[in-house]
């Protein structure tokens, strides 16, 4: 891909890249894929439906106002999705900037790849969390079991955009694109009838953001694999581990003082350090809990899928059983794809809890009150019965994998 950008490259920095972002064929690759990932409509009111009917004449817009100069991001809509007992801001940007910036990734992204070492695995080609926990259990497996698990108080929010800017102008010099990675920082948030100019952070939601915090977070990971520590990072969640207690309070000195050098800050709550063979001095990273030399799934992770299935087991719900069931089976099996390798202590507890929804729907259809937990319940829908209409289940699913091992 380095090579498809052309040899608008000088002492180790691009020049030339504005042209390369408002090609036609990357806006239509660009298009594509923000196509493939759907998503609601902006500030605009223009949704992925409505871009397609005439996706030919706005892609021609776009490249023309790329090529002048005159594009400018409209603001960027801020909803709120469901996290725990709370919720989270989304930025949601219009089609047209989501295009935009991925047009912009297509062009930034392979030059920043050859930068990034491989102790980051988050929101990169190839790479992903299962990379991520191997190279965590392969490090606990050969004795590196004290941890400093670091969280970095609000990152996406607080990173300040002239160190950021800075950053992308190590190997970036075409004014143009940095003029536009600045206005899409810079895009103004529009909550309700509030509408203000952000002054840091990255806006969460974003096509941009992924590739730009892992940016900010690359001199980190060079910092630490320069001093000799084992660093293993997925965007703004890492741990480092270490083979003593003094080795993991030297390497969590040196993180606090990179963030402090950078504008950022260490959560006091949520930043320690302890030797994870400890029961209750473990760690949590990417869903699961590593504690008392095993693996568990996080309860955050537990009460998140259980929530999902709560949204699709109301007992009011319709259609039959089976298609109730074939609608969970490809959550349910997903999740295990990902967990399967925690101790099976929760399986057959959340086995329990699916069925005892079901039995619940079962009832209500029976006009009779109750959340399918009594004896009768059990005698006339036993687990065969779910079996039959062909629910996957963890406790099965787990036995099986236990002994393929």
């Amino acid at each position: 891909m380095l090579a498809a950008l052309g040899n608008g490259v000088e002492g180790g920095k691009w020049y030339a890249l504005m042209d390369k972002v408002y090609a036609s064929r990357t806006l239509w690759a660009a298009w594509q894929r923000v196509a493939r990932n759907r998503g609601a409509a902006g500030v605009d009111r223009v949704s992925i439906k409505r871009f397609e009917t005439k996706a030919a004449c706005y892609l021609l817009e776009l490249e023309e106002a790329l090529r002048d100069g005159s594009y400018r991001p409209a603001a960027v809509r801020r909803v709120y999705i469901p996290k725990g007992k709370g919720s989270r801001p989304l930025g949601v940007p219009t089609v047209k900037d989501r295009i935009v910036q991925t047009a912009l990734k297509l062009v930034l992204e392979p030059i920043y790849e050859k930068e990034f070492l491989p102790v980051s695995y988050g929101f990169r080609p190839k790479r992903g969390c299962k990379d991520a926990l191997r190279e965590v259990d392969r490090w606990l497996k050969a004795g590196y079991t004290w941890v400093v698990d670091a969280d970095v108080a609000s990152y996406f929010d607080t990173i300040p955009h002239a160190r950021l800017l800075a950053c992308v102008k190590e190997k970036v010099s075409d004014g143009q694109v940095l003029q536009l990675v600045q206005r899409f920082l810079e895009q103004d948030i529009l909550d309700g009838m509030d509408r203000w100019t952000p002054i840091a952070g990255t806006p969460q939601g974003a096509v941009l953001s992924p590739l730009l915090s892992n940016l900010y977070l690359h001199s980190l990971d060079v910092r630490m694999t320069t001093a000799g520590r084992t660093i293993v990072r997925y965007a703004d969640d890492f741990v480092i581990l270490c083979q003593s207690q003094e080795e993991a309070e030297a390497a969590l000195a040196e993180v606090a003082a990179w963030t402090a050098q950078h504008g950022l800050a260490l959560h006091p709550d949520k930043t320690h350090v302890g030797n994870c063979t400890d029961a209750g001095h473990g760690f949590d990273f990417l869903g699961y809990r590593f504690d008392g030399g095993h693996r568990y799934v996080r309860r955050k992770s537990l009460q998140v899928l259980k929530d999902k299935l709560r949204q699709l087991t109301g007992r009011t719900r319709s259609g039959s059983m089976k298609e109730i069931i074939a609608e969970l089976n490809p959550i349910l099996k997903g999740w295990f794809g990902y967990f399967k390798h925690a101790r099976g202590s929760n399986f057959r507890t959340i086995d329990g809890f699916v069925r005892r929804r079901l039995r619940a729907v079962l009832r209500k259809r029976e006009k009779r009150p109750g959340f399918g937990r009594t004896q009768s319940d059990h005698r006339r829908w036993p687990n065969a019965f779910f079996a039959v209409h062909g629910l996957f289940t963890f406790h099965e699913a787990h036995a099986l994998a236990s002994q393929s091992r």
